[in-house]
This record gives structure tokens, C-alpha cells and sequence, in this order.
């Protein structure tokens, strides 16, 4: 992916960007919530000291900012990565002159707090979409998006954090906001859990067909230790009659003798619980209950082979629109099609995430956090599974989601999965050329 210049002998400086995304400043100010931001369930006030560019002529503004902190997931896992959204809703200043400010203007970046099991700083970032705003006139709303990778279990904390608001309007000039008294309040907390022990559980059987009322010896390992198991008949994602419930030994093993007579019983599973949890059990192993055919008569037998997980791309690299230098913003583009086959025939969905590196080219480097897409998703007719689009929002170099399919009692399927791409590129970067690599994985 790569940033390239179109017009190298104009005096207009452009680029073209594989993958694009924008930001957002004002000087002193807020800038516009994007369209599908989530309101905080717990906005909260803190004192801020925000500096006004030496330009202006004017003190430093000590005021309340009320803000509030949201999250993609309130209750990750260890090891996933969280979106955070920092939105200002009302800044502690405004325009401090009688200048009317222009629409799209300001961008404004800053820093989410974390406390609690887990410390450190969010770095976030806005896009550059704002209202014109008036002469002393009040600065509007604006959101800042960033990513933190959970490291450990338990309550995290997330309070607003220092910010600060960009302008490009005649000249750059910046309005730093510190907090006073850090940290601020807490608006958002997250529950993070343990990471969860896969699922190691198996299943065996001695025989795979016998007739009606013949019993199977059905071996199972990896369950808990001396806890209950049901071991029962499938027919296709059904449960058949054929039941029984067996108790493990202290290596978590067990053999029981299940005695098969529904002649639709086609597998054998064996979980713990009361109902089937695919990350609780095991199987199905192939069974097949052999009715004695009539007299003058033909068995005629048939095999579904189970497949694979696979995933192709309708290729390697994508040009984004072009950016002007000086001015800076979205390069947008899409992502070239990706197909996802699921094919195993089991109960367990998949997962597609991607993370890009920083941007980089002979004048500087663009950050992975100004990356950002948004995935969609569609299932061909007849796939037993349905897809799920990530959430919009950065990529970044810790990764997100593009599409997913949920764990079932049977899954599978074929999949198309696509995304808009939009690099945020700062107004004065470098002319010249930039690559970034956006690597896909599916588990």
C-alpha cells in the first residue's frame, strides 16, 4: 500500500494514498462528533487549563470540559484489543476572536487515562470535520478514537486525559488543554477476563456403524477432572434418544458404552453441562446405525467430506485517492475483496482481524493509528453461518476486527468481506512516496 505523487513538475504538491484516513483540529476549540459515535453513559466535568496560540494575544483559559470515555467491549479478554472514544462534548473554551472560523479546519488528538489492573495512556485521534464557527461563538463537540491491547484481568479504569486541538487556517497553530488536578474523573470502566483455555477435549470410538441396540465404546479426554459429561446421538445439529452420562476420572478421561438404536443417529458428542457448549465438548465423531435392507434391495451410502477454513484476496496492494500537500486529509480507498470459505462442518465460527504498520517514505513516516476502515460483510445464500462486520474505527498497529461468524452446532460457509480505507494524512507531510502493510489473520 502506498502513498504516491501524481504531479511531480506542478507547483501543487498531490499524493495518492494506498490506504486513507482524516483528522480533524481547532485552535482552542472542539470539533464535530462523527456520525455513529456512541454517547458515554458517564460524562464527566474536570477543570483544564488550555493555552491559546501566542498569536492570539490572550491568557491561558482555565474552564470545566465535560467529556465522556465509550468502548467497543466492556467485557474483553486478556490479549484483545479495545476501541476507545474520547468525546468532548463541551470544551472549556471558545473562539476567543471575532474571526469566524471555516468548516473543517481542526483536528484534534489526546490521551485516555487507564487505571486500575491495567495503567498507562491511550493515545487518540480525531478527524478533521467541524462546523464553521462564529466569531466568539462556542466551539462545537468533537471525538477522538485509539486502540490499547488488554494485559490484565480485571477492573480497568478510563478517565479523559490531556488534549489538544489543531488548526489549519492561515497558519497551523495548536491549543493545548492539560488537565488540572490529574486524573480526571473516571467515565468508563472495562471488566477484563482471563484468556480462555482452549479447547482440548476429544473424542474416539471403537467402532464407526454397528446395528440398531448395538452398544459403542465412546472414549473421551481432555474434560474436566471427576465432573459429569452426557455422551448422546446426533442427527445433523439434533439430539437423537440415544443418551447416557458418565463421570470423568481425575485425568479428566472417561469410556463409556453407549448403546445406539435411533437409526437417525449419524455422530456421537459428549459434553459437560447441561446442554451442548462447543467449548465444553467435544465431537461429533461419525456413527452410522445399519438397518437391514428389505429383501431384493440396494444400500446405496453417500460421504460428505469436511473441509477447510481458507481465505483469498482479490489482490495485493490498493492506490487511495490524492491528498494536497499543505492541506492534508482523507485518502480514501477500498480494500481489495476478500473471500473466507468455511468448510470444516463443525460448530466452531472464525475470526478475520488486521493490523497495518506506520506508513513510511523518504519524507517521515504516517502513524498505523491514522488508518482507519469500515468493514462489511455478506454471506452467500444457504451458508449455515451469518457474518458479522467489525465495528468502524481504526486499525492501528494492535489490530481490529474486520468480520466474524459466531461458534454454532453447525457452521460454515462462504463469505465476502470488504471495507472503505481512509488514511488521515497530516497537512504538511512530506511530498513524496508511502507505504504501509495491512496484514490480514483468520482463526
Amino acid at each position: 500500500m502506498a502513498l504516491n505523487r501524481s504531479r511531480a513538475a506542478a507547483r501543487r504538491r498531490r499524493w495518492t494514498a494506498v490506504l486513507g484516513a482524516t483528522a480533524l483540529a481547532v485552535a482552542g476549540g472542539a470539533l464535530a462528533a462523527p456520525a455513529g459515535a456512541t454517547a458515554a453513559s458517564q460524562p464527566v466535568e474536570f477543570q483544564t487549563r488550555c493555552v491559546p496560540p501566542p498569536i492570539a494575544g490572550i491568557p491561558p483559559i482555565t474552564g470545566t470540559t465535560t467529556a465522556a470515555i465509550t468502548v467497543d467491549k466492556t467485557s474483553p479478554k486478556v490479549g484483545e484489543t479495545v476501541t476507545v472514544t474520547y468525546t468532548v462534548t463541551k470544551p472549556a473554551a471558545s473562539n476567543p476572536v471575532d474571526l469566524a472560523l471555516p468548516a473543517d479546519i481542526m483536528t484534534p488528538s489526546g490521551k485516555v487515562v487507564l487505571g486500575g489492573a491495567q495503567s498507562g495512556a491511550v493515545t487518540v485521534n480525531g478527524p478533521k470535520k467541524n462546523p464553521p464557527v462564529p466569531g466568539k461563538g462556542s466551539f462545537p463537540a468533537f471525538s477522538m478514537t485509539g486502540t490499547f491491547t488488554v494485559t490484565q484481568a480485571g477492573s480497568i479504569t478510563l478517565s479523559p486525559g490531556d488534549y489538544n486541538i489543531h488548526t489549519s487556517y492561515l497558519m497551523e497553530l495548536d491549543t493545548p488543554c492539560t488537565v488540572l488536578n490529574p486524573p480526571a474523573p473516571v467515565s468508563e470502566t472495562v471488566v477484563a477476563g482471563p484468556v480462555t483455555n482452549p479447547n482440548t477435549r476429544a473424542l474416539s470410538l471403537d467402532t464407526a456403524s454397528g446395528d440398531p441396540g448395538v452398544r459403542v465404546t465412546v472414549n473421551g479426554s481432555g474434560f474436566g477432572p471427576l465432573t459429569e459429561v452426557t455422551v448422546v446421538g446426533r442427527a445433523g445439529a439434533a439430539e437423537t434418544a440415544d443418551r447416557m452420562t458418565v463421570t470423568t476420572d481425575s485425568d479428566g478421561a472417561f469410556a463409556a458404552r453407549l448403546k445406539v438404536n435411533d437409526a437417525a443417529t449419524t455422530g456421537i458428542v459428549a459434553y459437560e453441562g447441561a446442554t451442548w457448549d462447543p467449548d465444553k465438548g467435544a465431537g461429533p465423531a461419525a456413527y452410522k446405525v445399519v438397518v437391514p435392507a428389505p429383501p431384493n434391495s440396494q444400500t446405496i451410502t453417500a460421504a460428505v467430506t469436511a473441509g477447510e477454513l481458507s481465505m483469498t484476496q482479490a489482490g495485493d496492494a490498493v492506490e487511495l485517492t490524492s491528498v494536497d500537500f499543505g492541506q492534508g486529509g482523507a485518502a480514501t480507498g477500498d480494500l481489495r475483496t476478500v473471500t473466507v470459505k468455511d468448510f470444516r462442518g463443525g460448530p466452531a465460527g472464525w475470526s478475520l482481524t488486521g493490523k497495518v504498520t506506520d506508513f513510511t517514505g523518504t519524507g517521515g513516516s504516517i502513524g498505523a493509528g491514522n488508518l482507519s476502515w469500515t468493514p462489511a460483510c455478506t454471506a452467500k445464500a444457504g451458508s449455515p453461518s451469518a457474518c458479522a462486520a467489525g465495528s468502524p474505527g481504526p486499525v492501528g498497529g494492535g489490530g481490529a476486527t474486520l468480520a466474524s461468524t459466531p461458534n454454532g452446532a453447525l457452521t460454515g460457509g462462504e463469505f465476502t468481506i470488504d471495507a472503505g480505507l481512509s488514511l488521515d494524512v497530516p497537512a504538511f507531510t512530506a511530498p513524496g512516496s508511502y507505504a504501509g502493510v495491512l496484514t490480514l489473520t483468520l482463526s
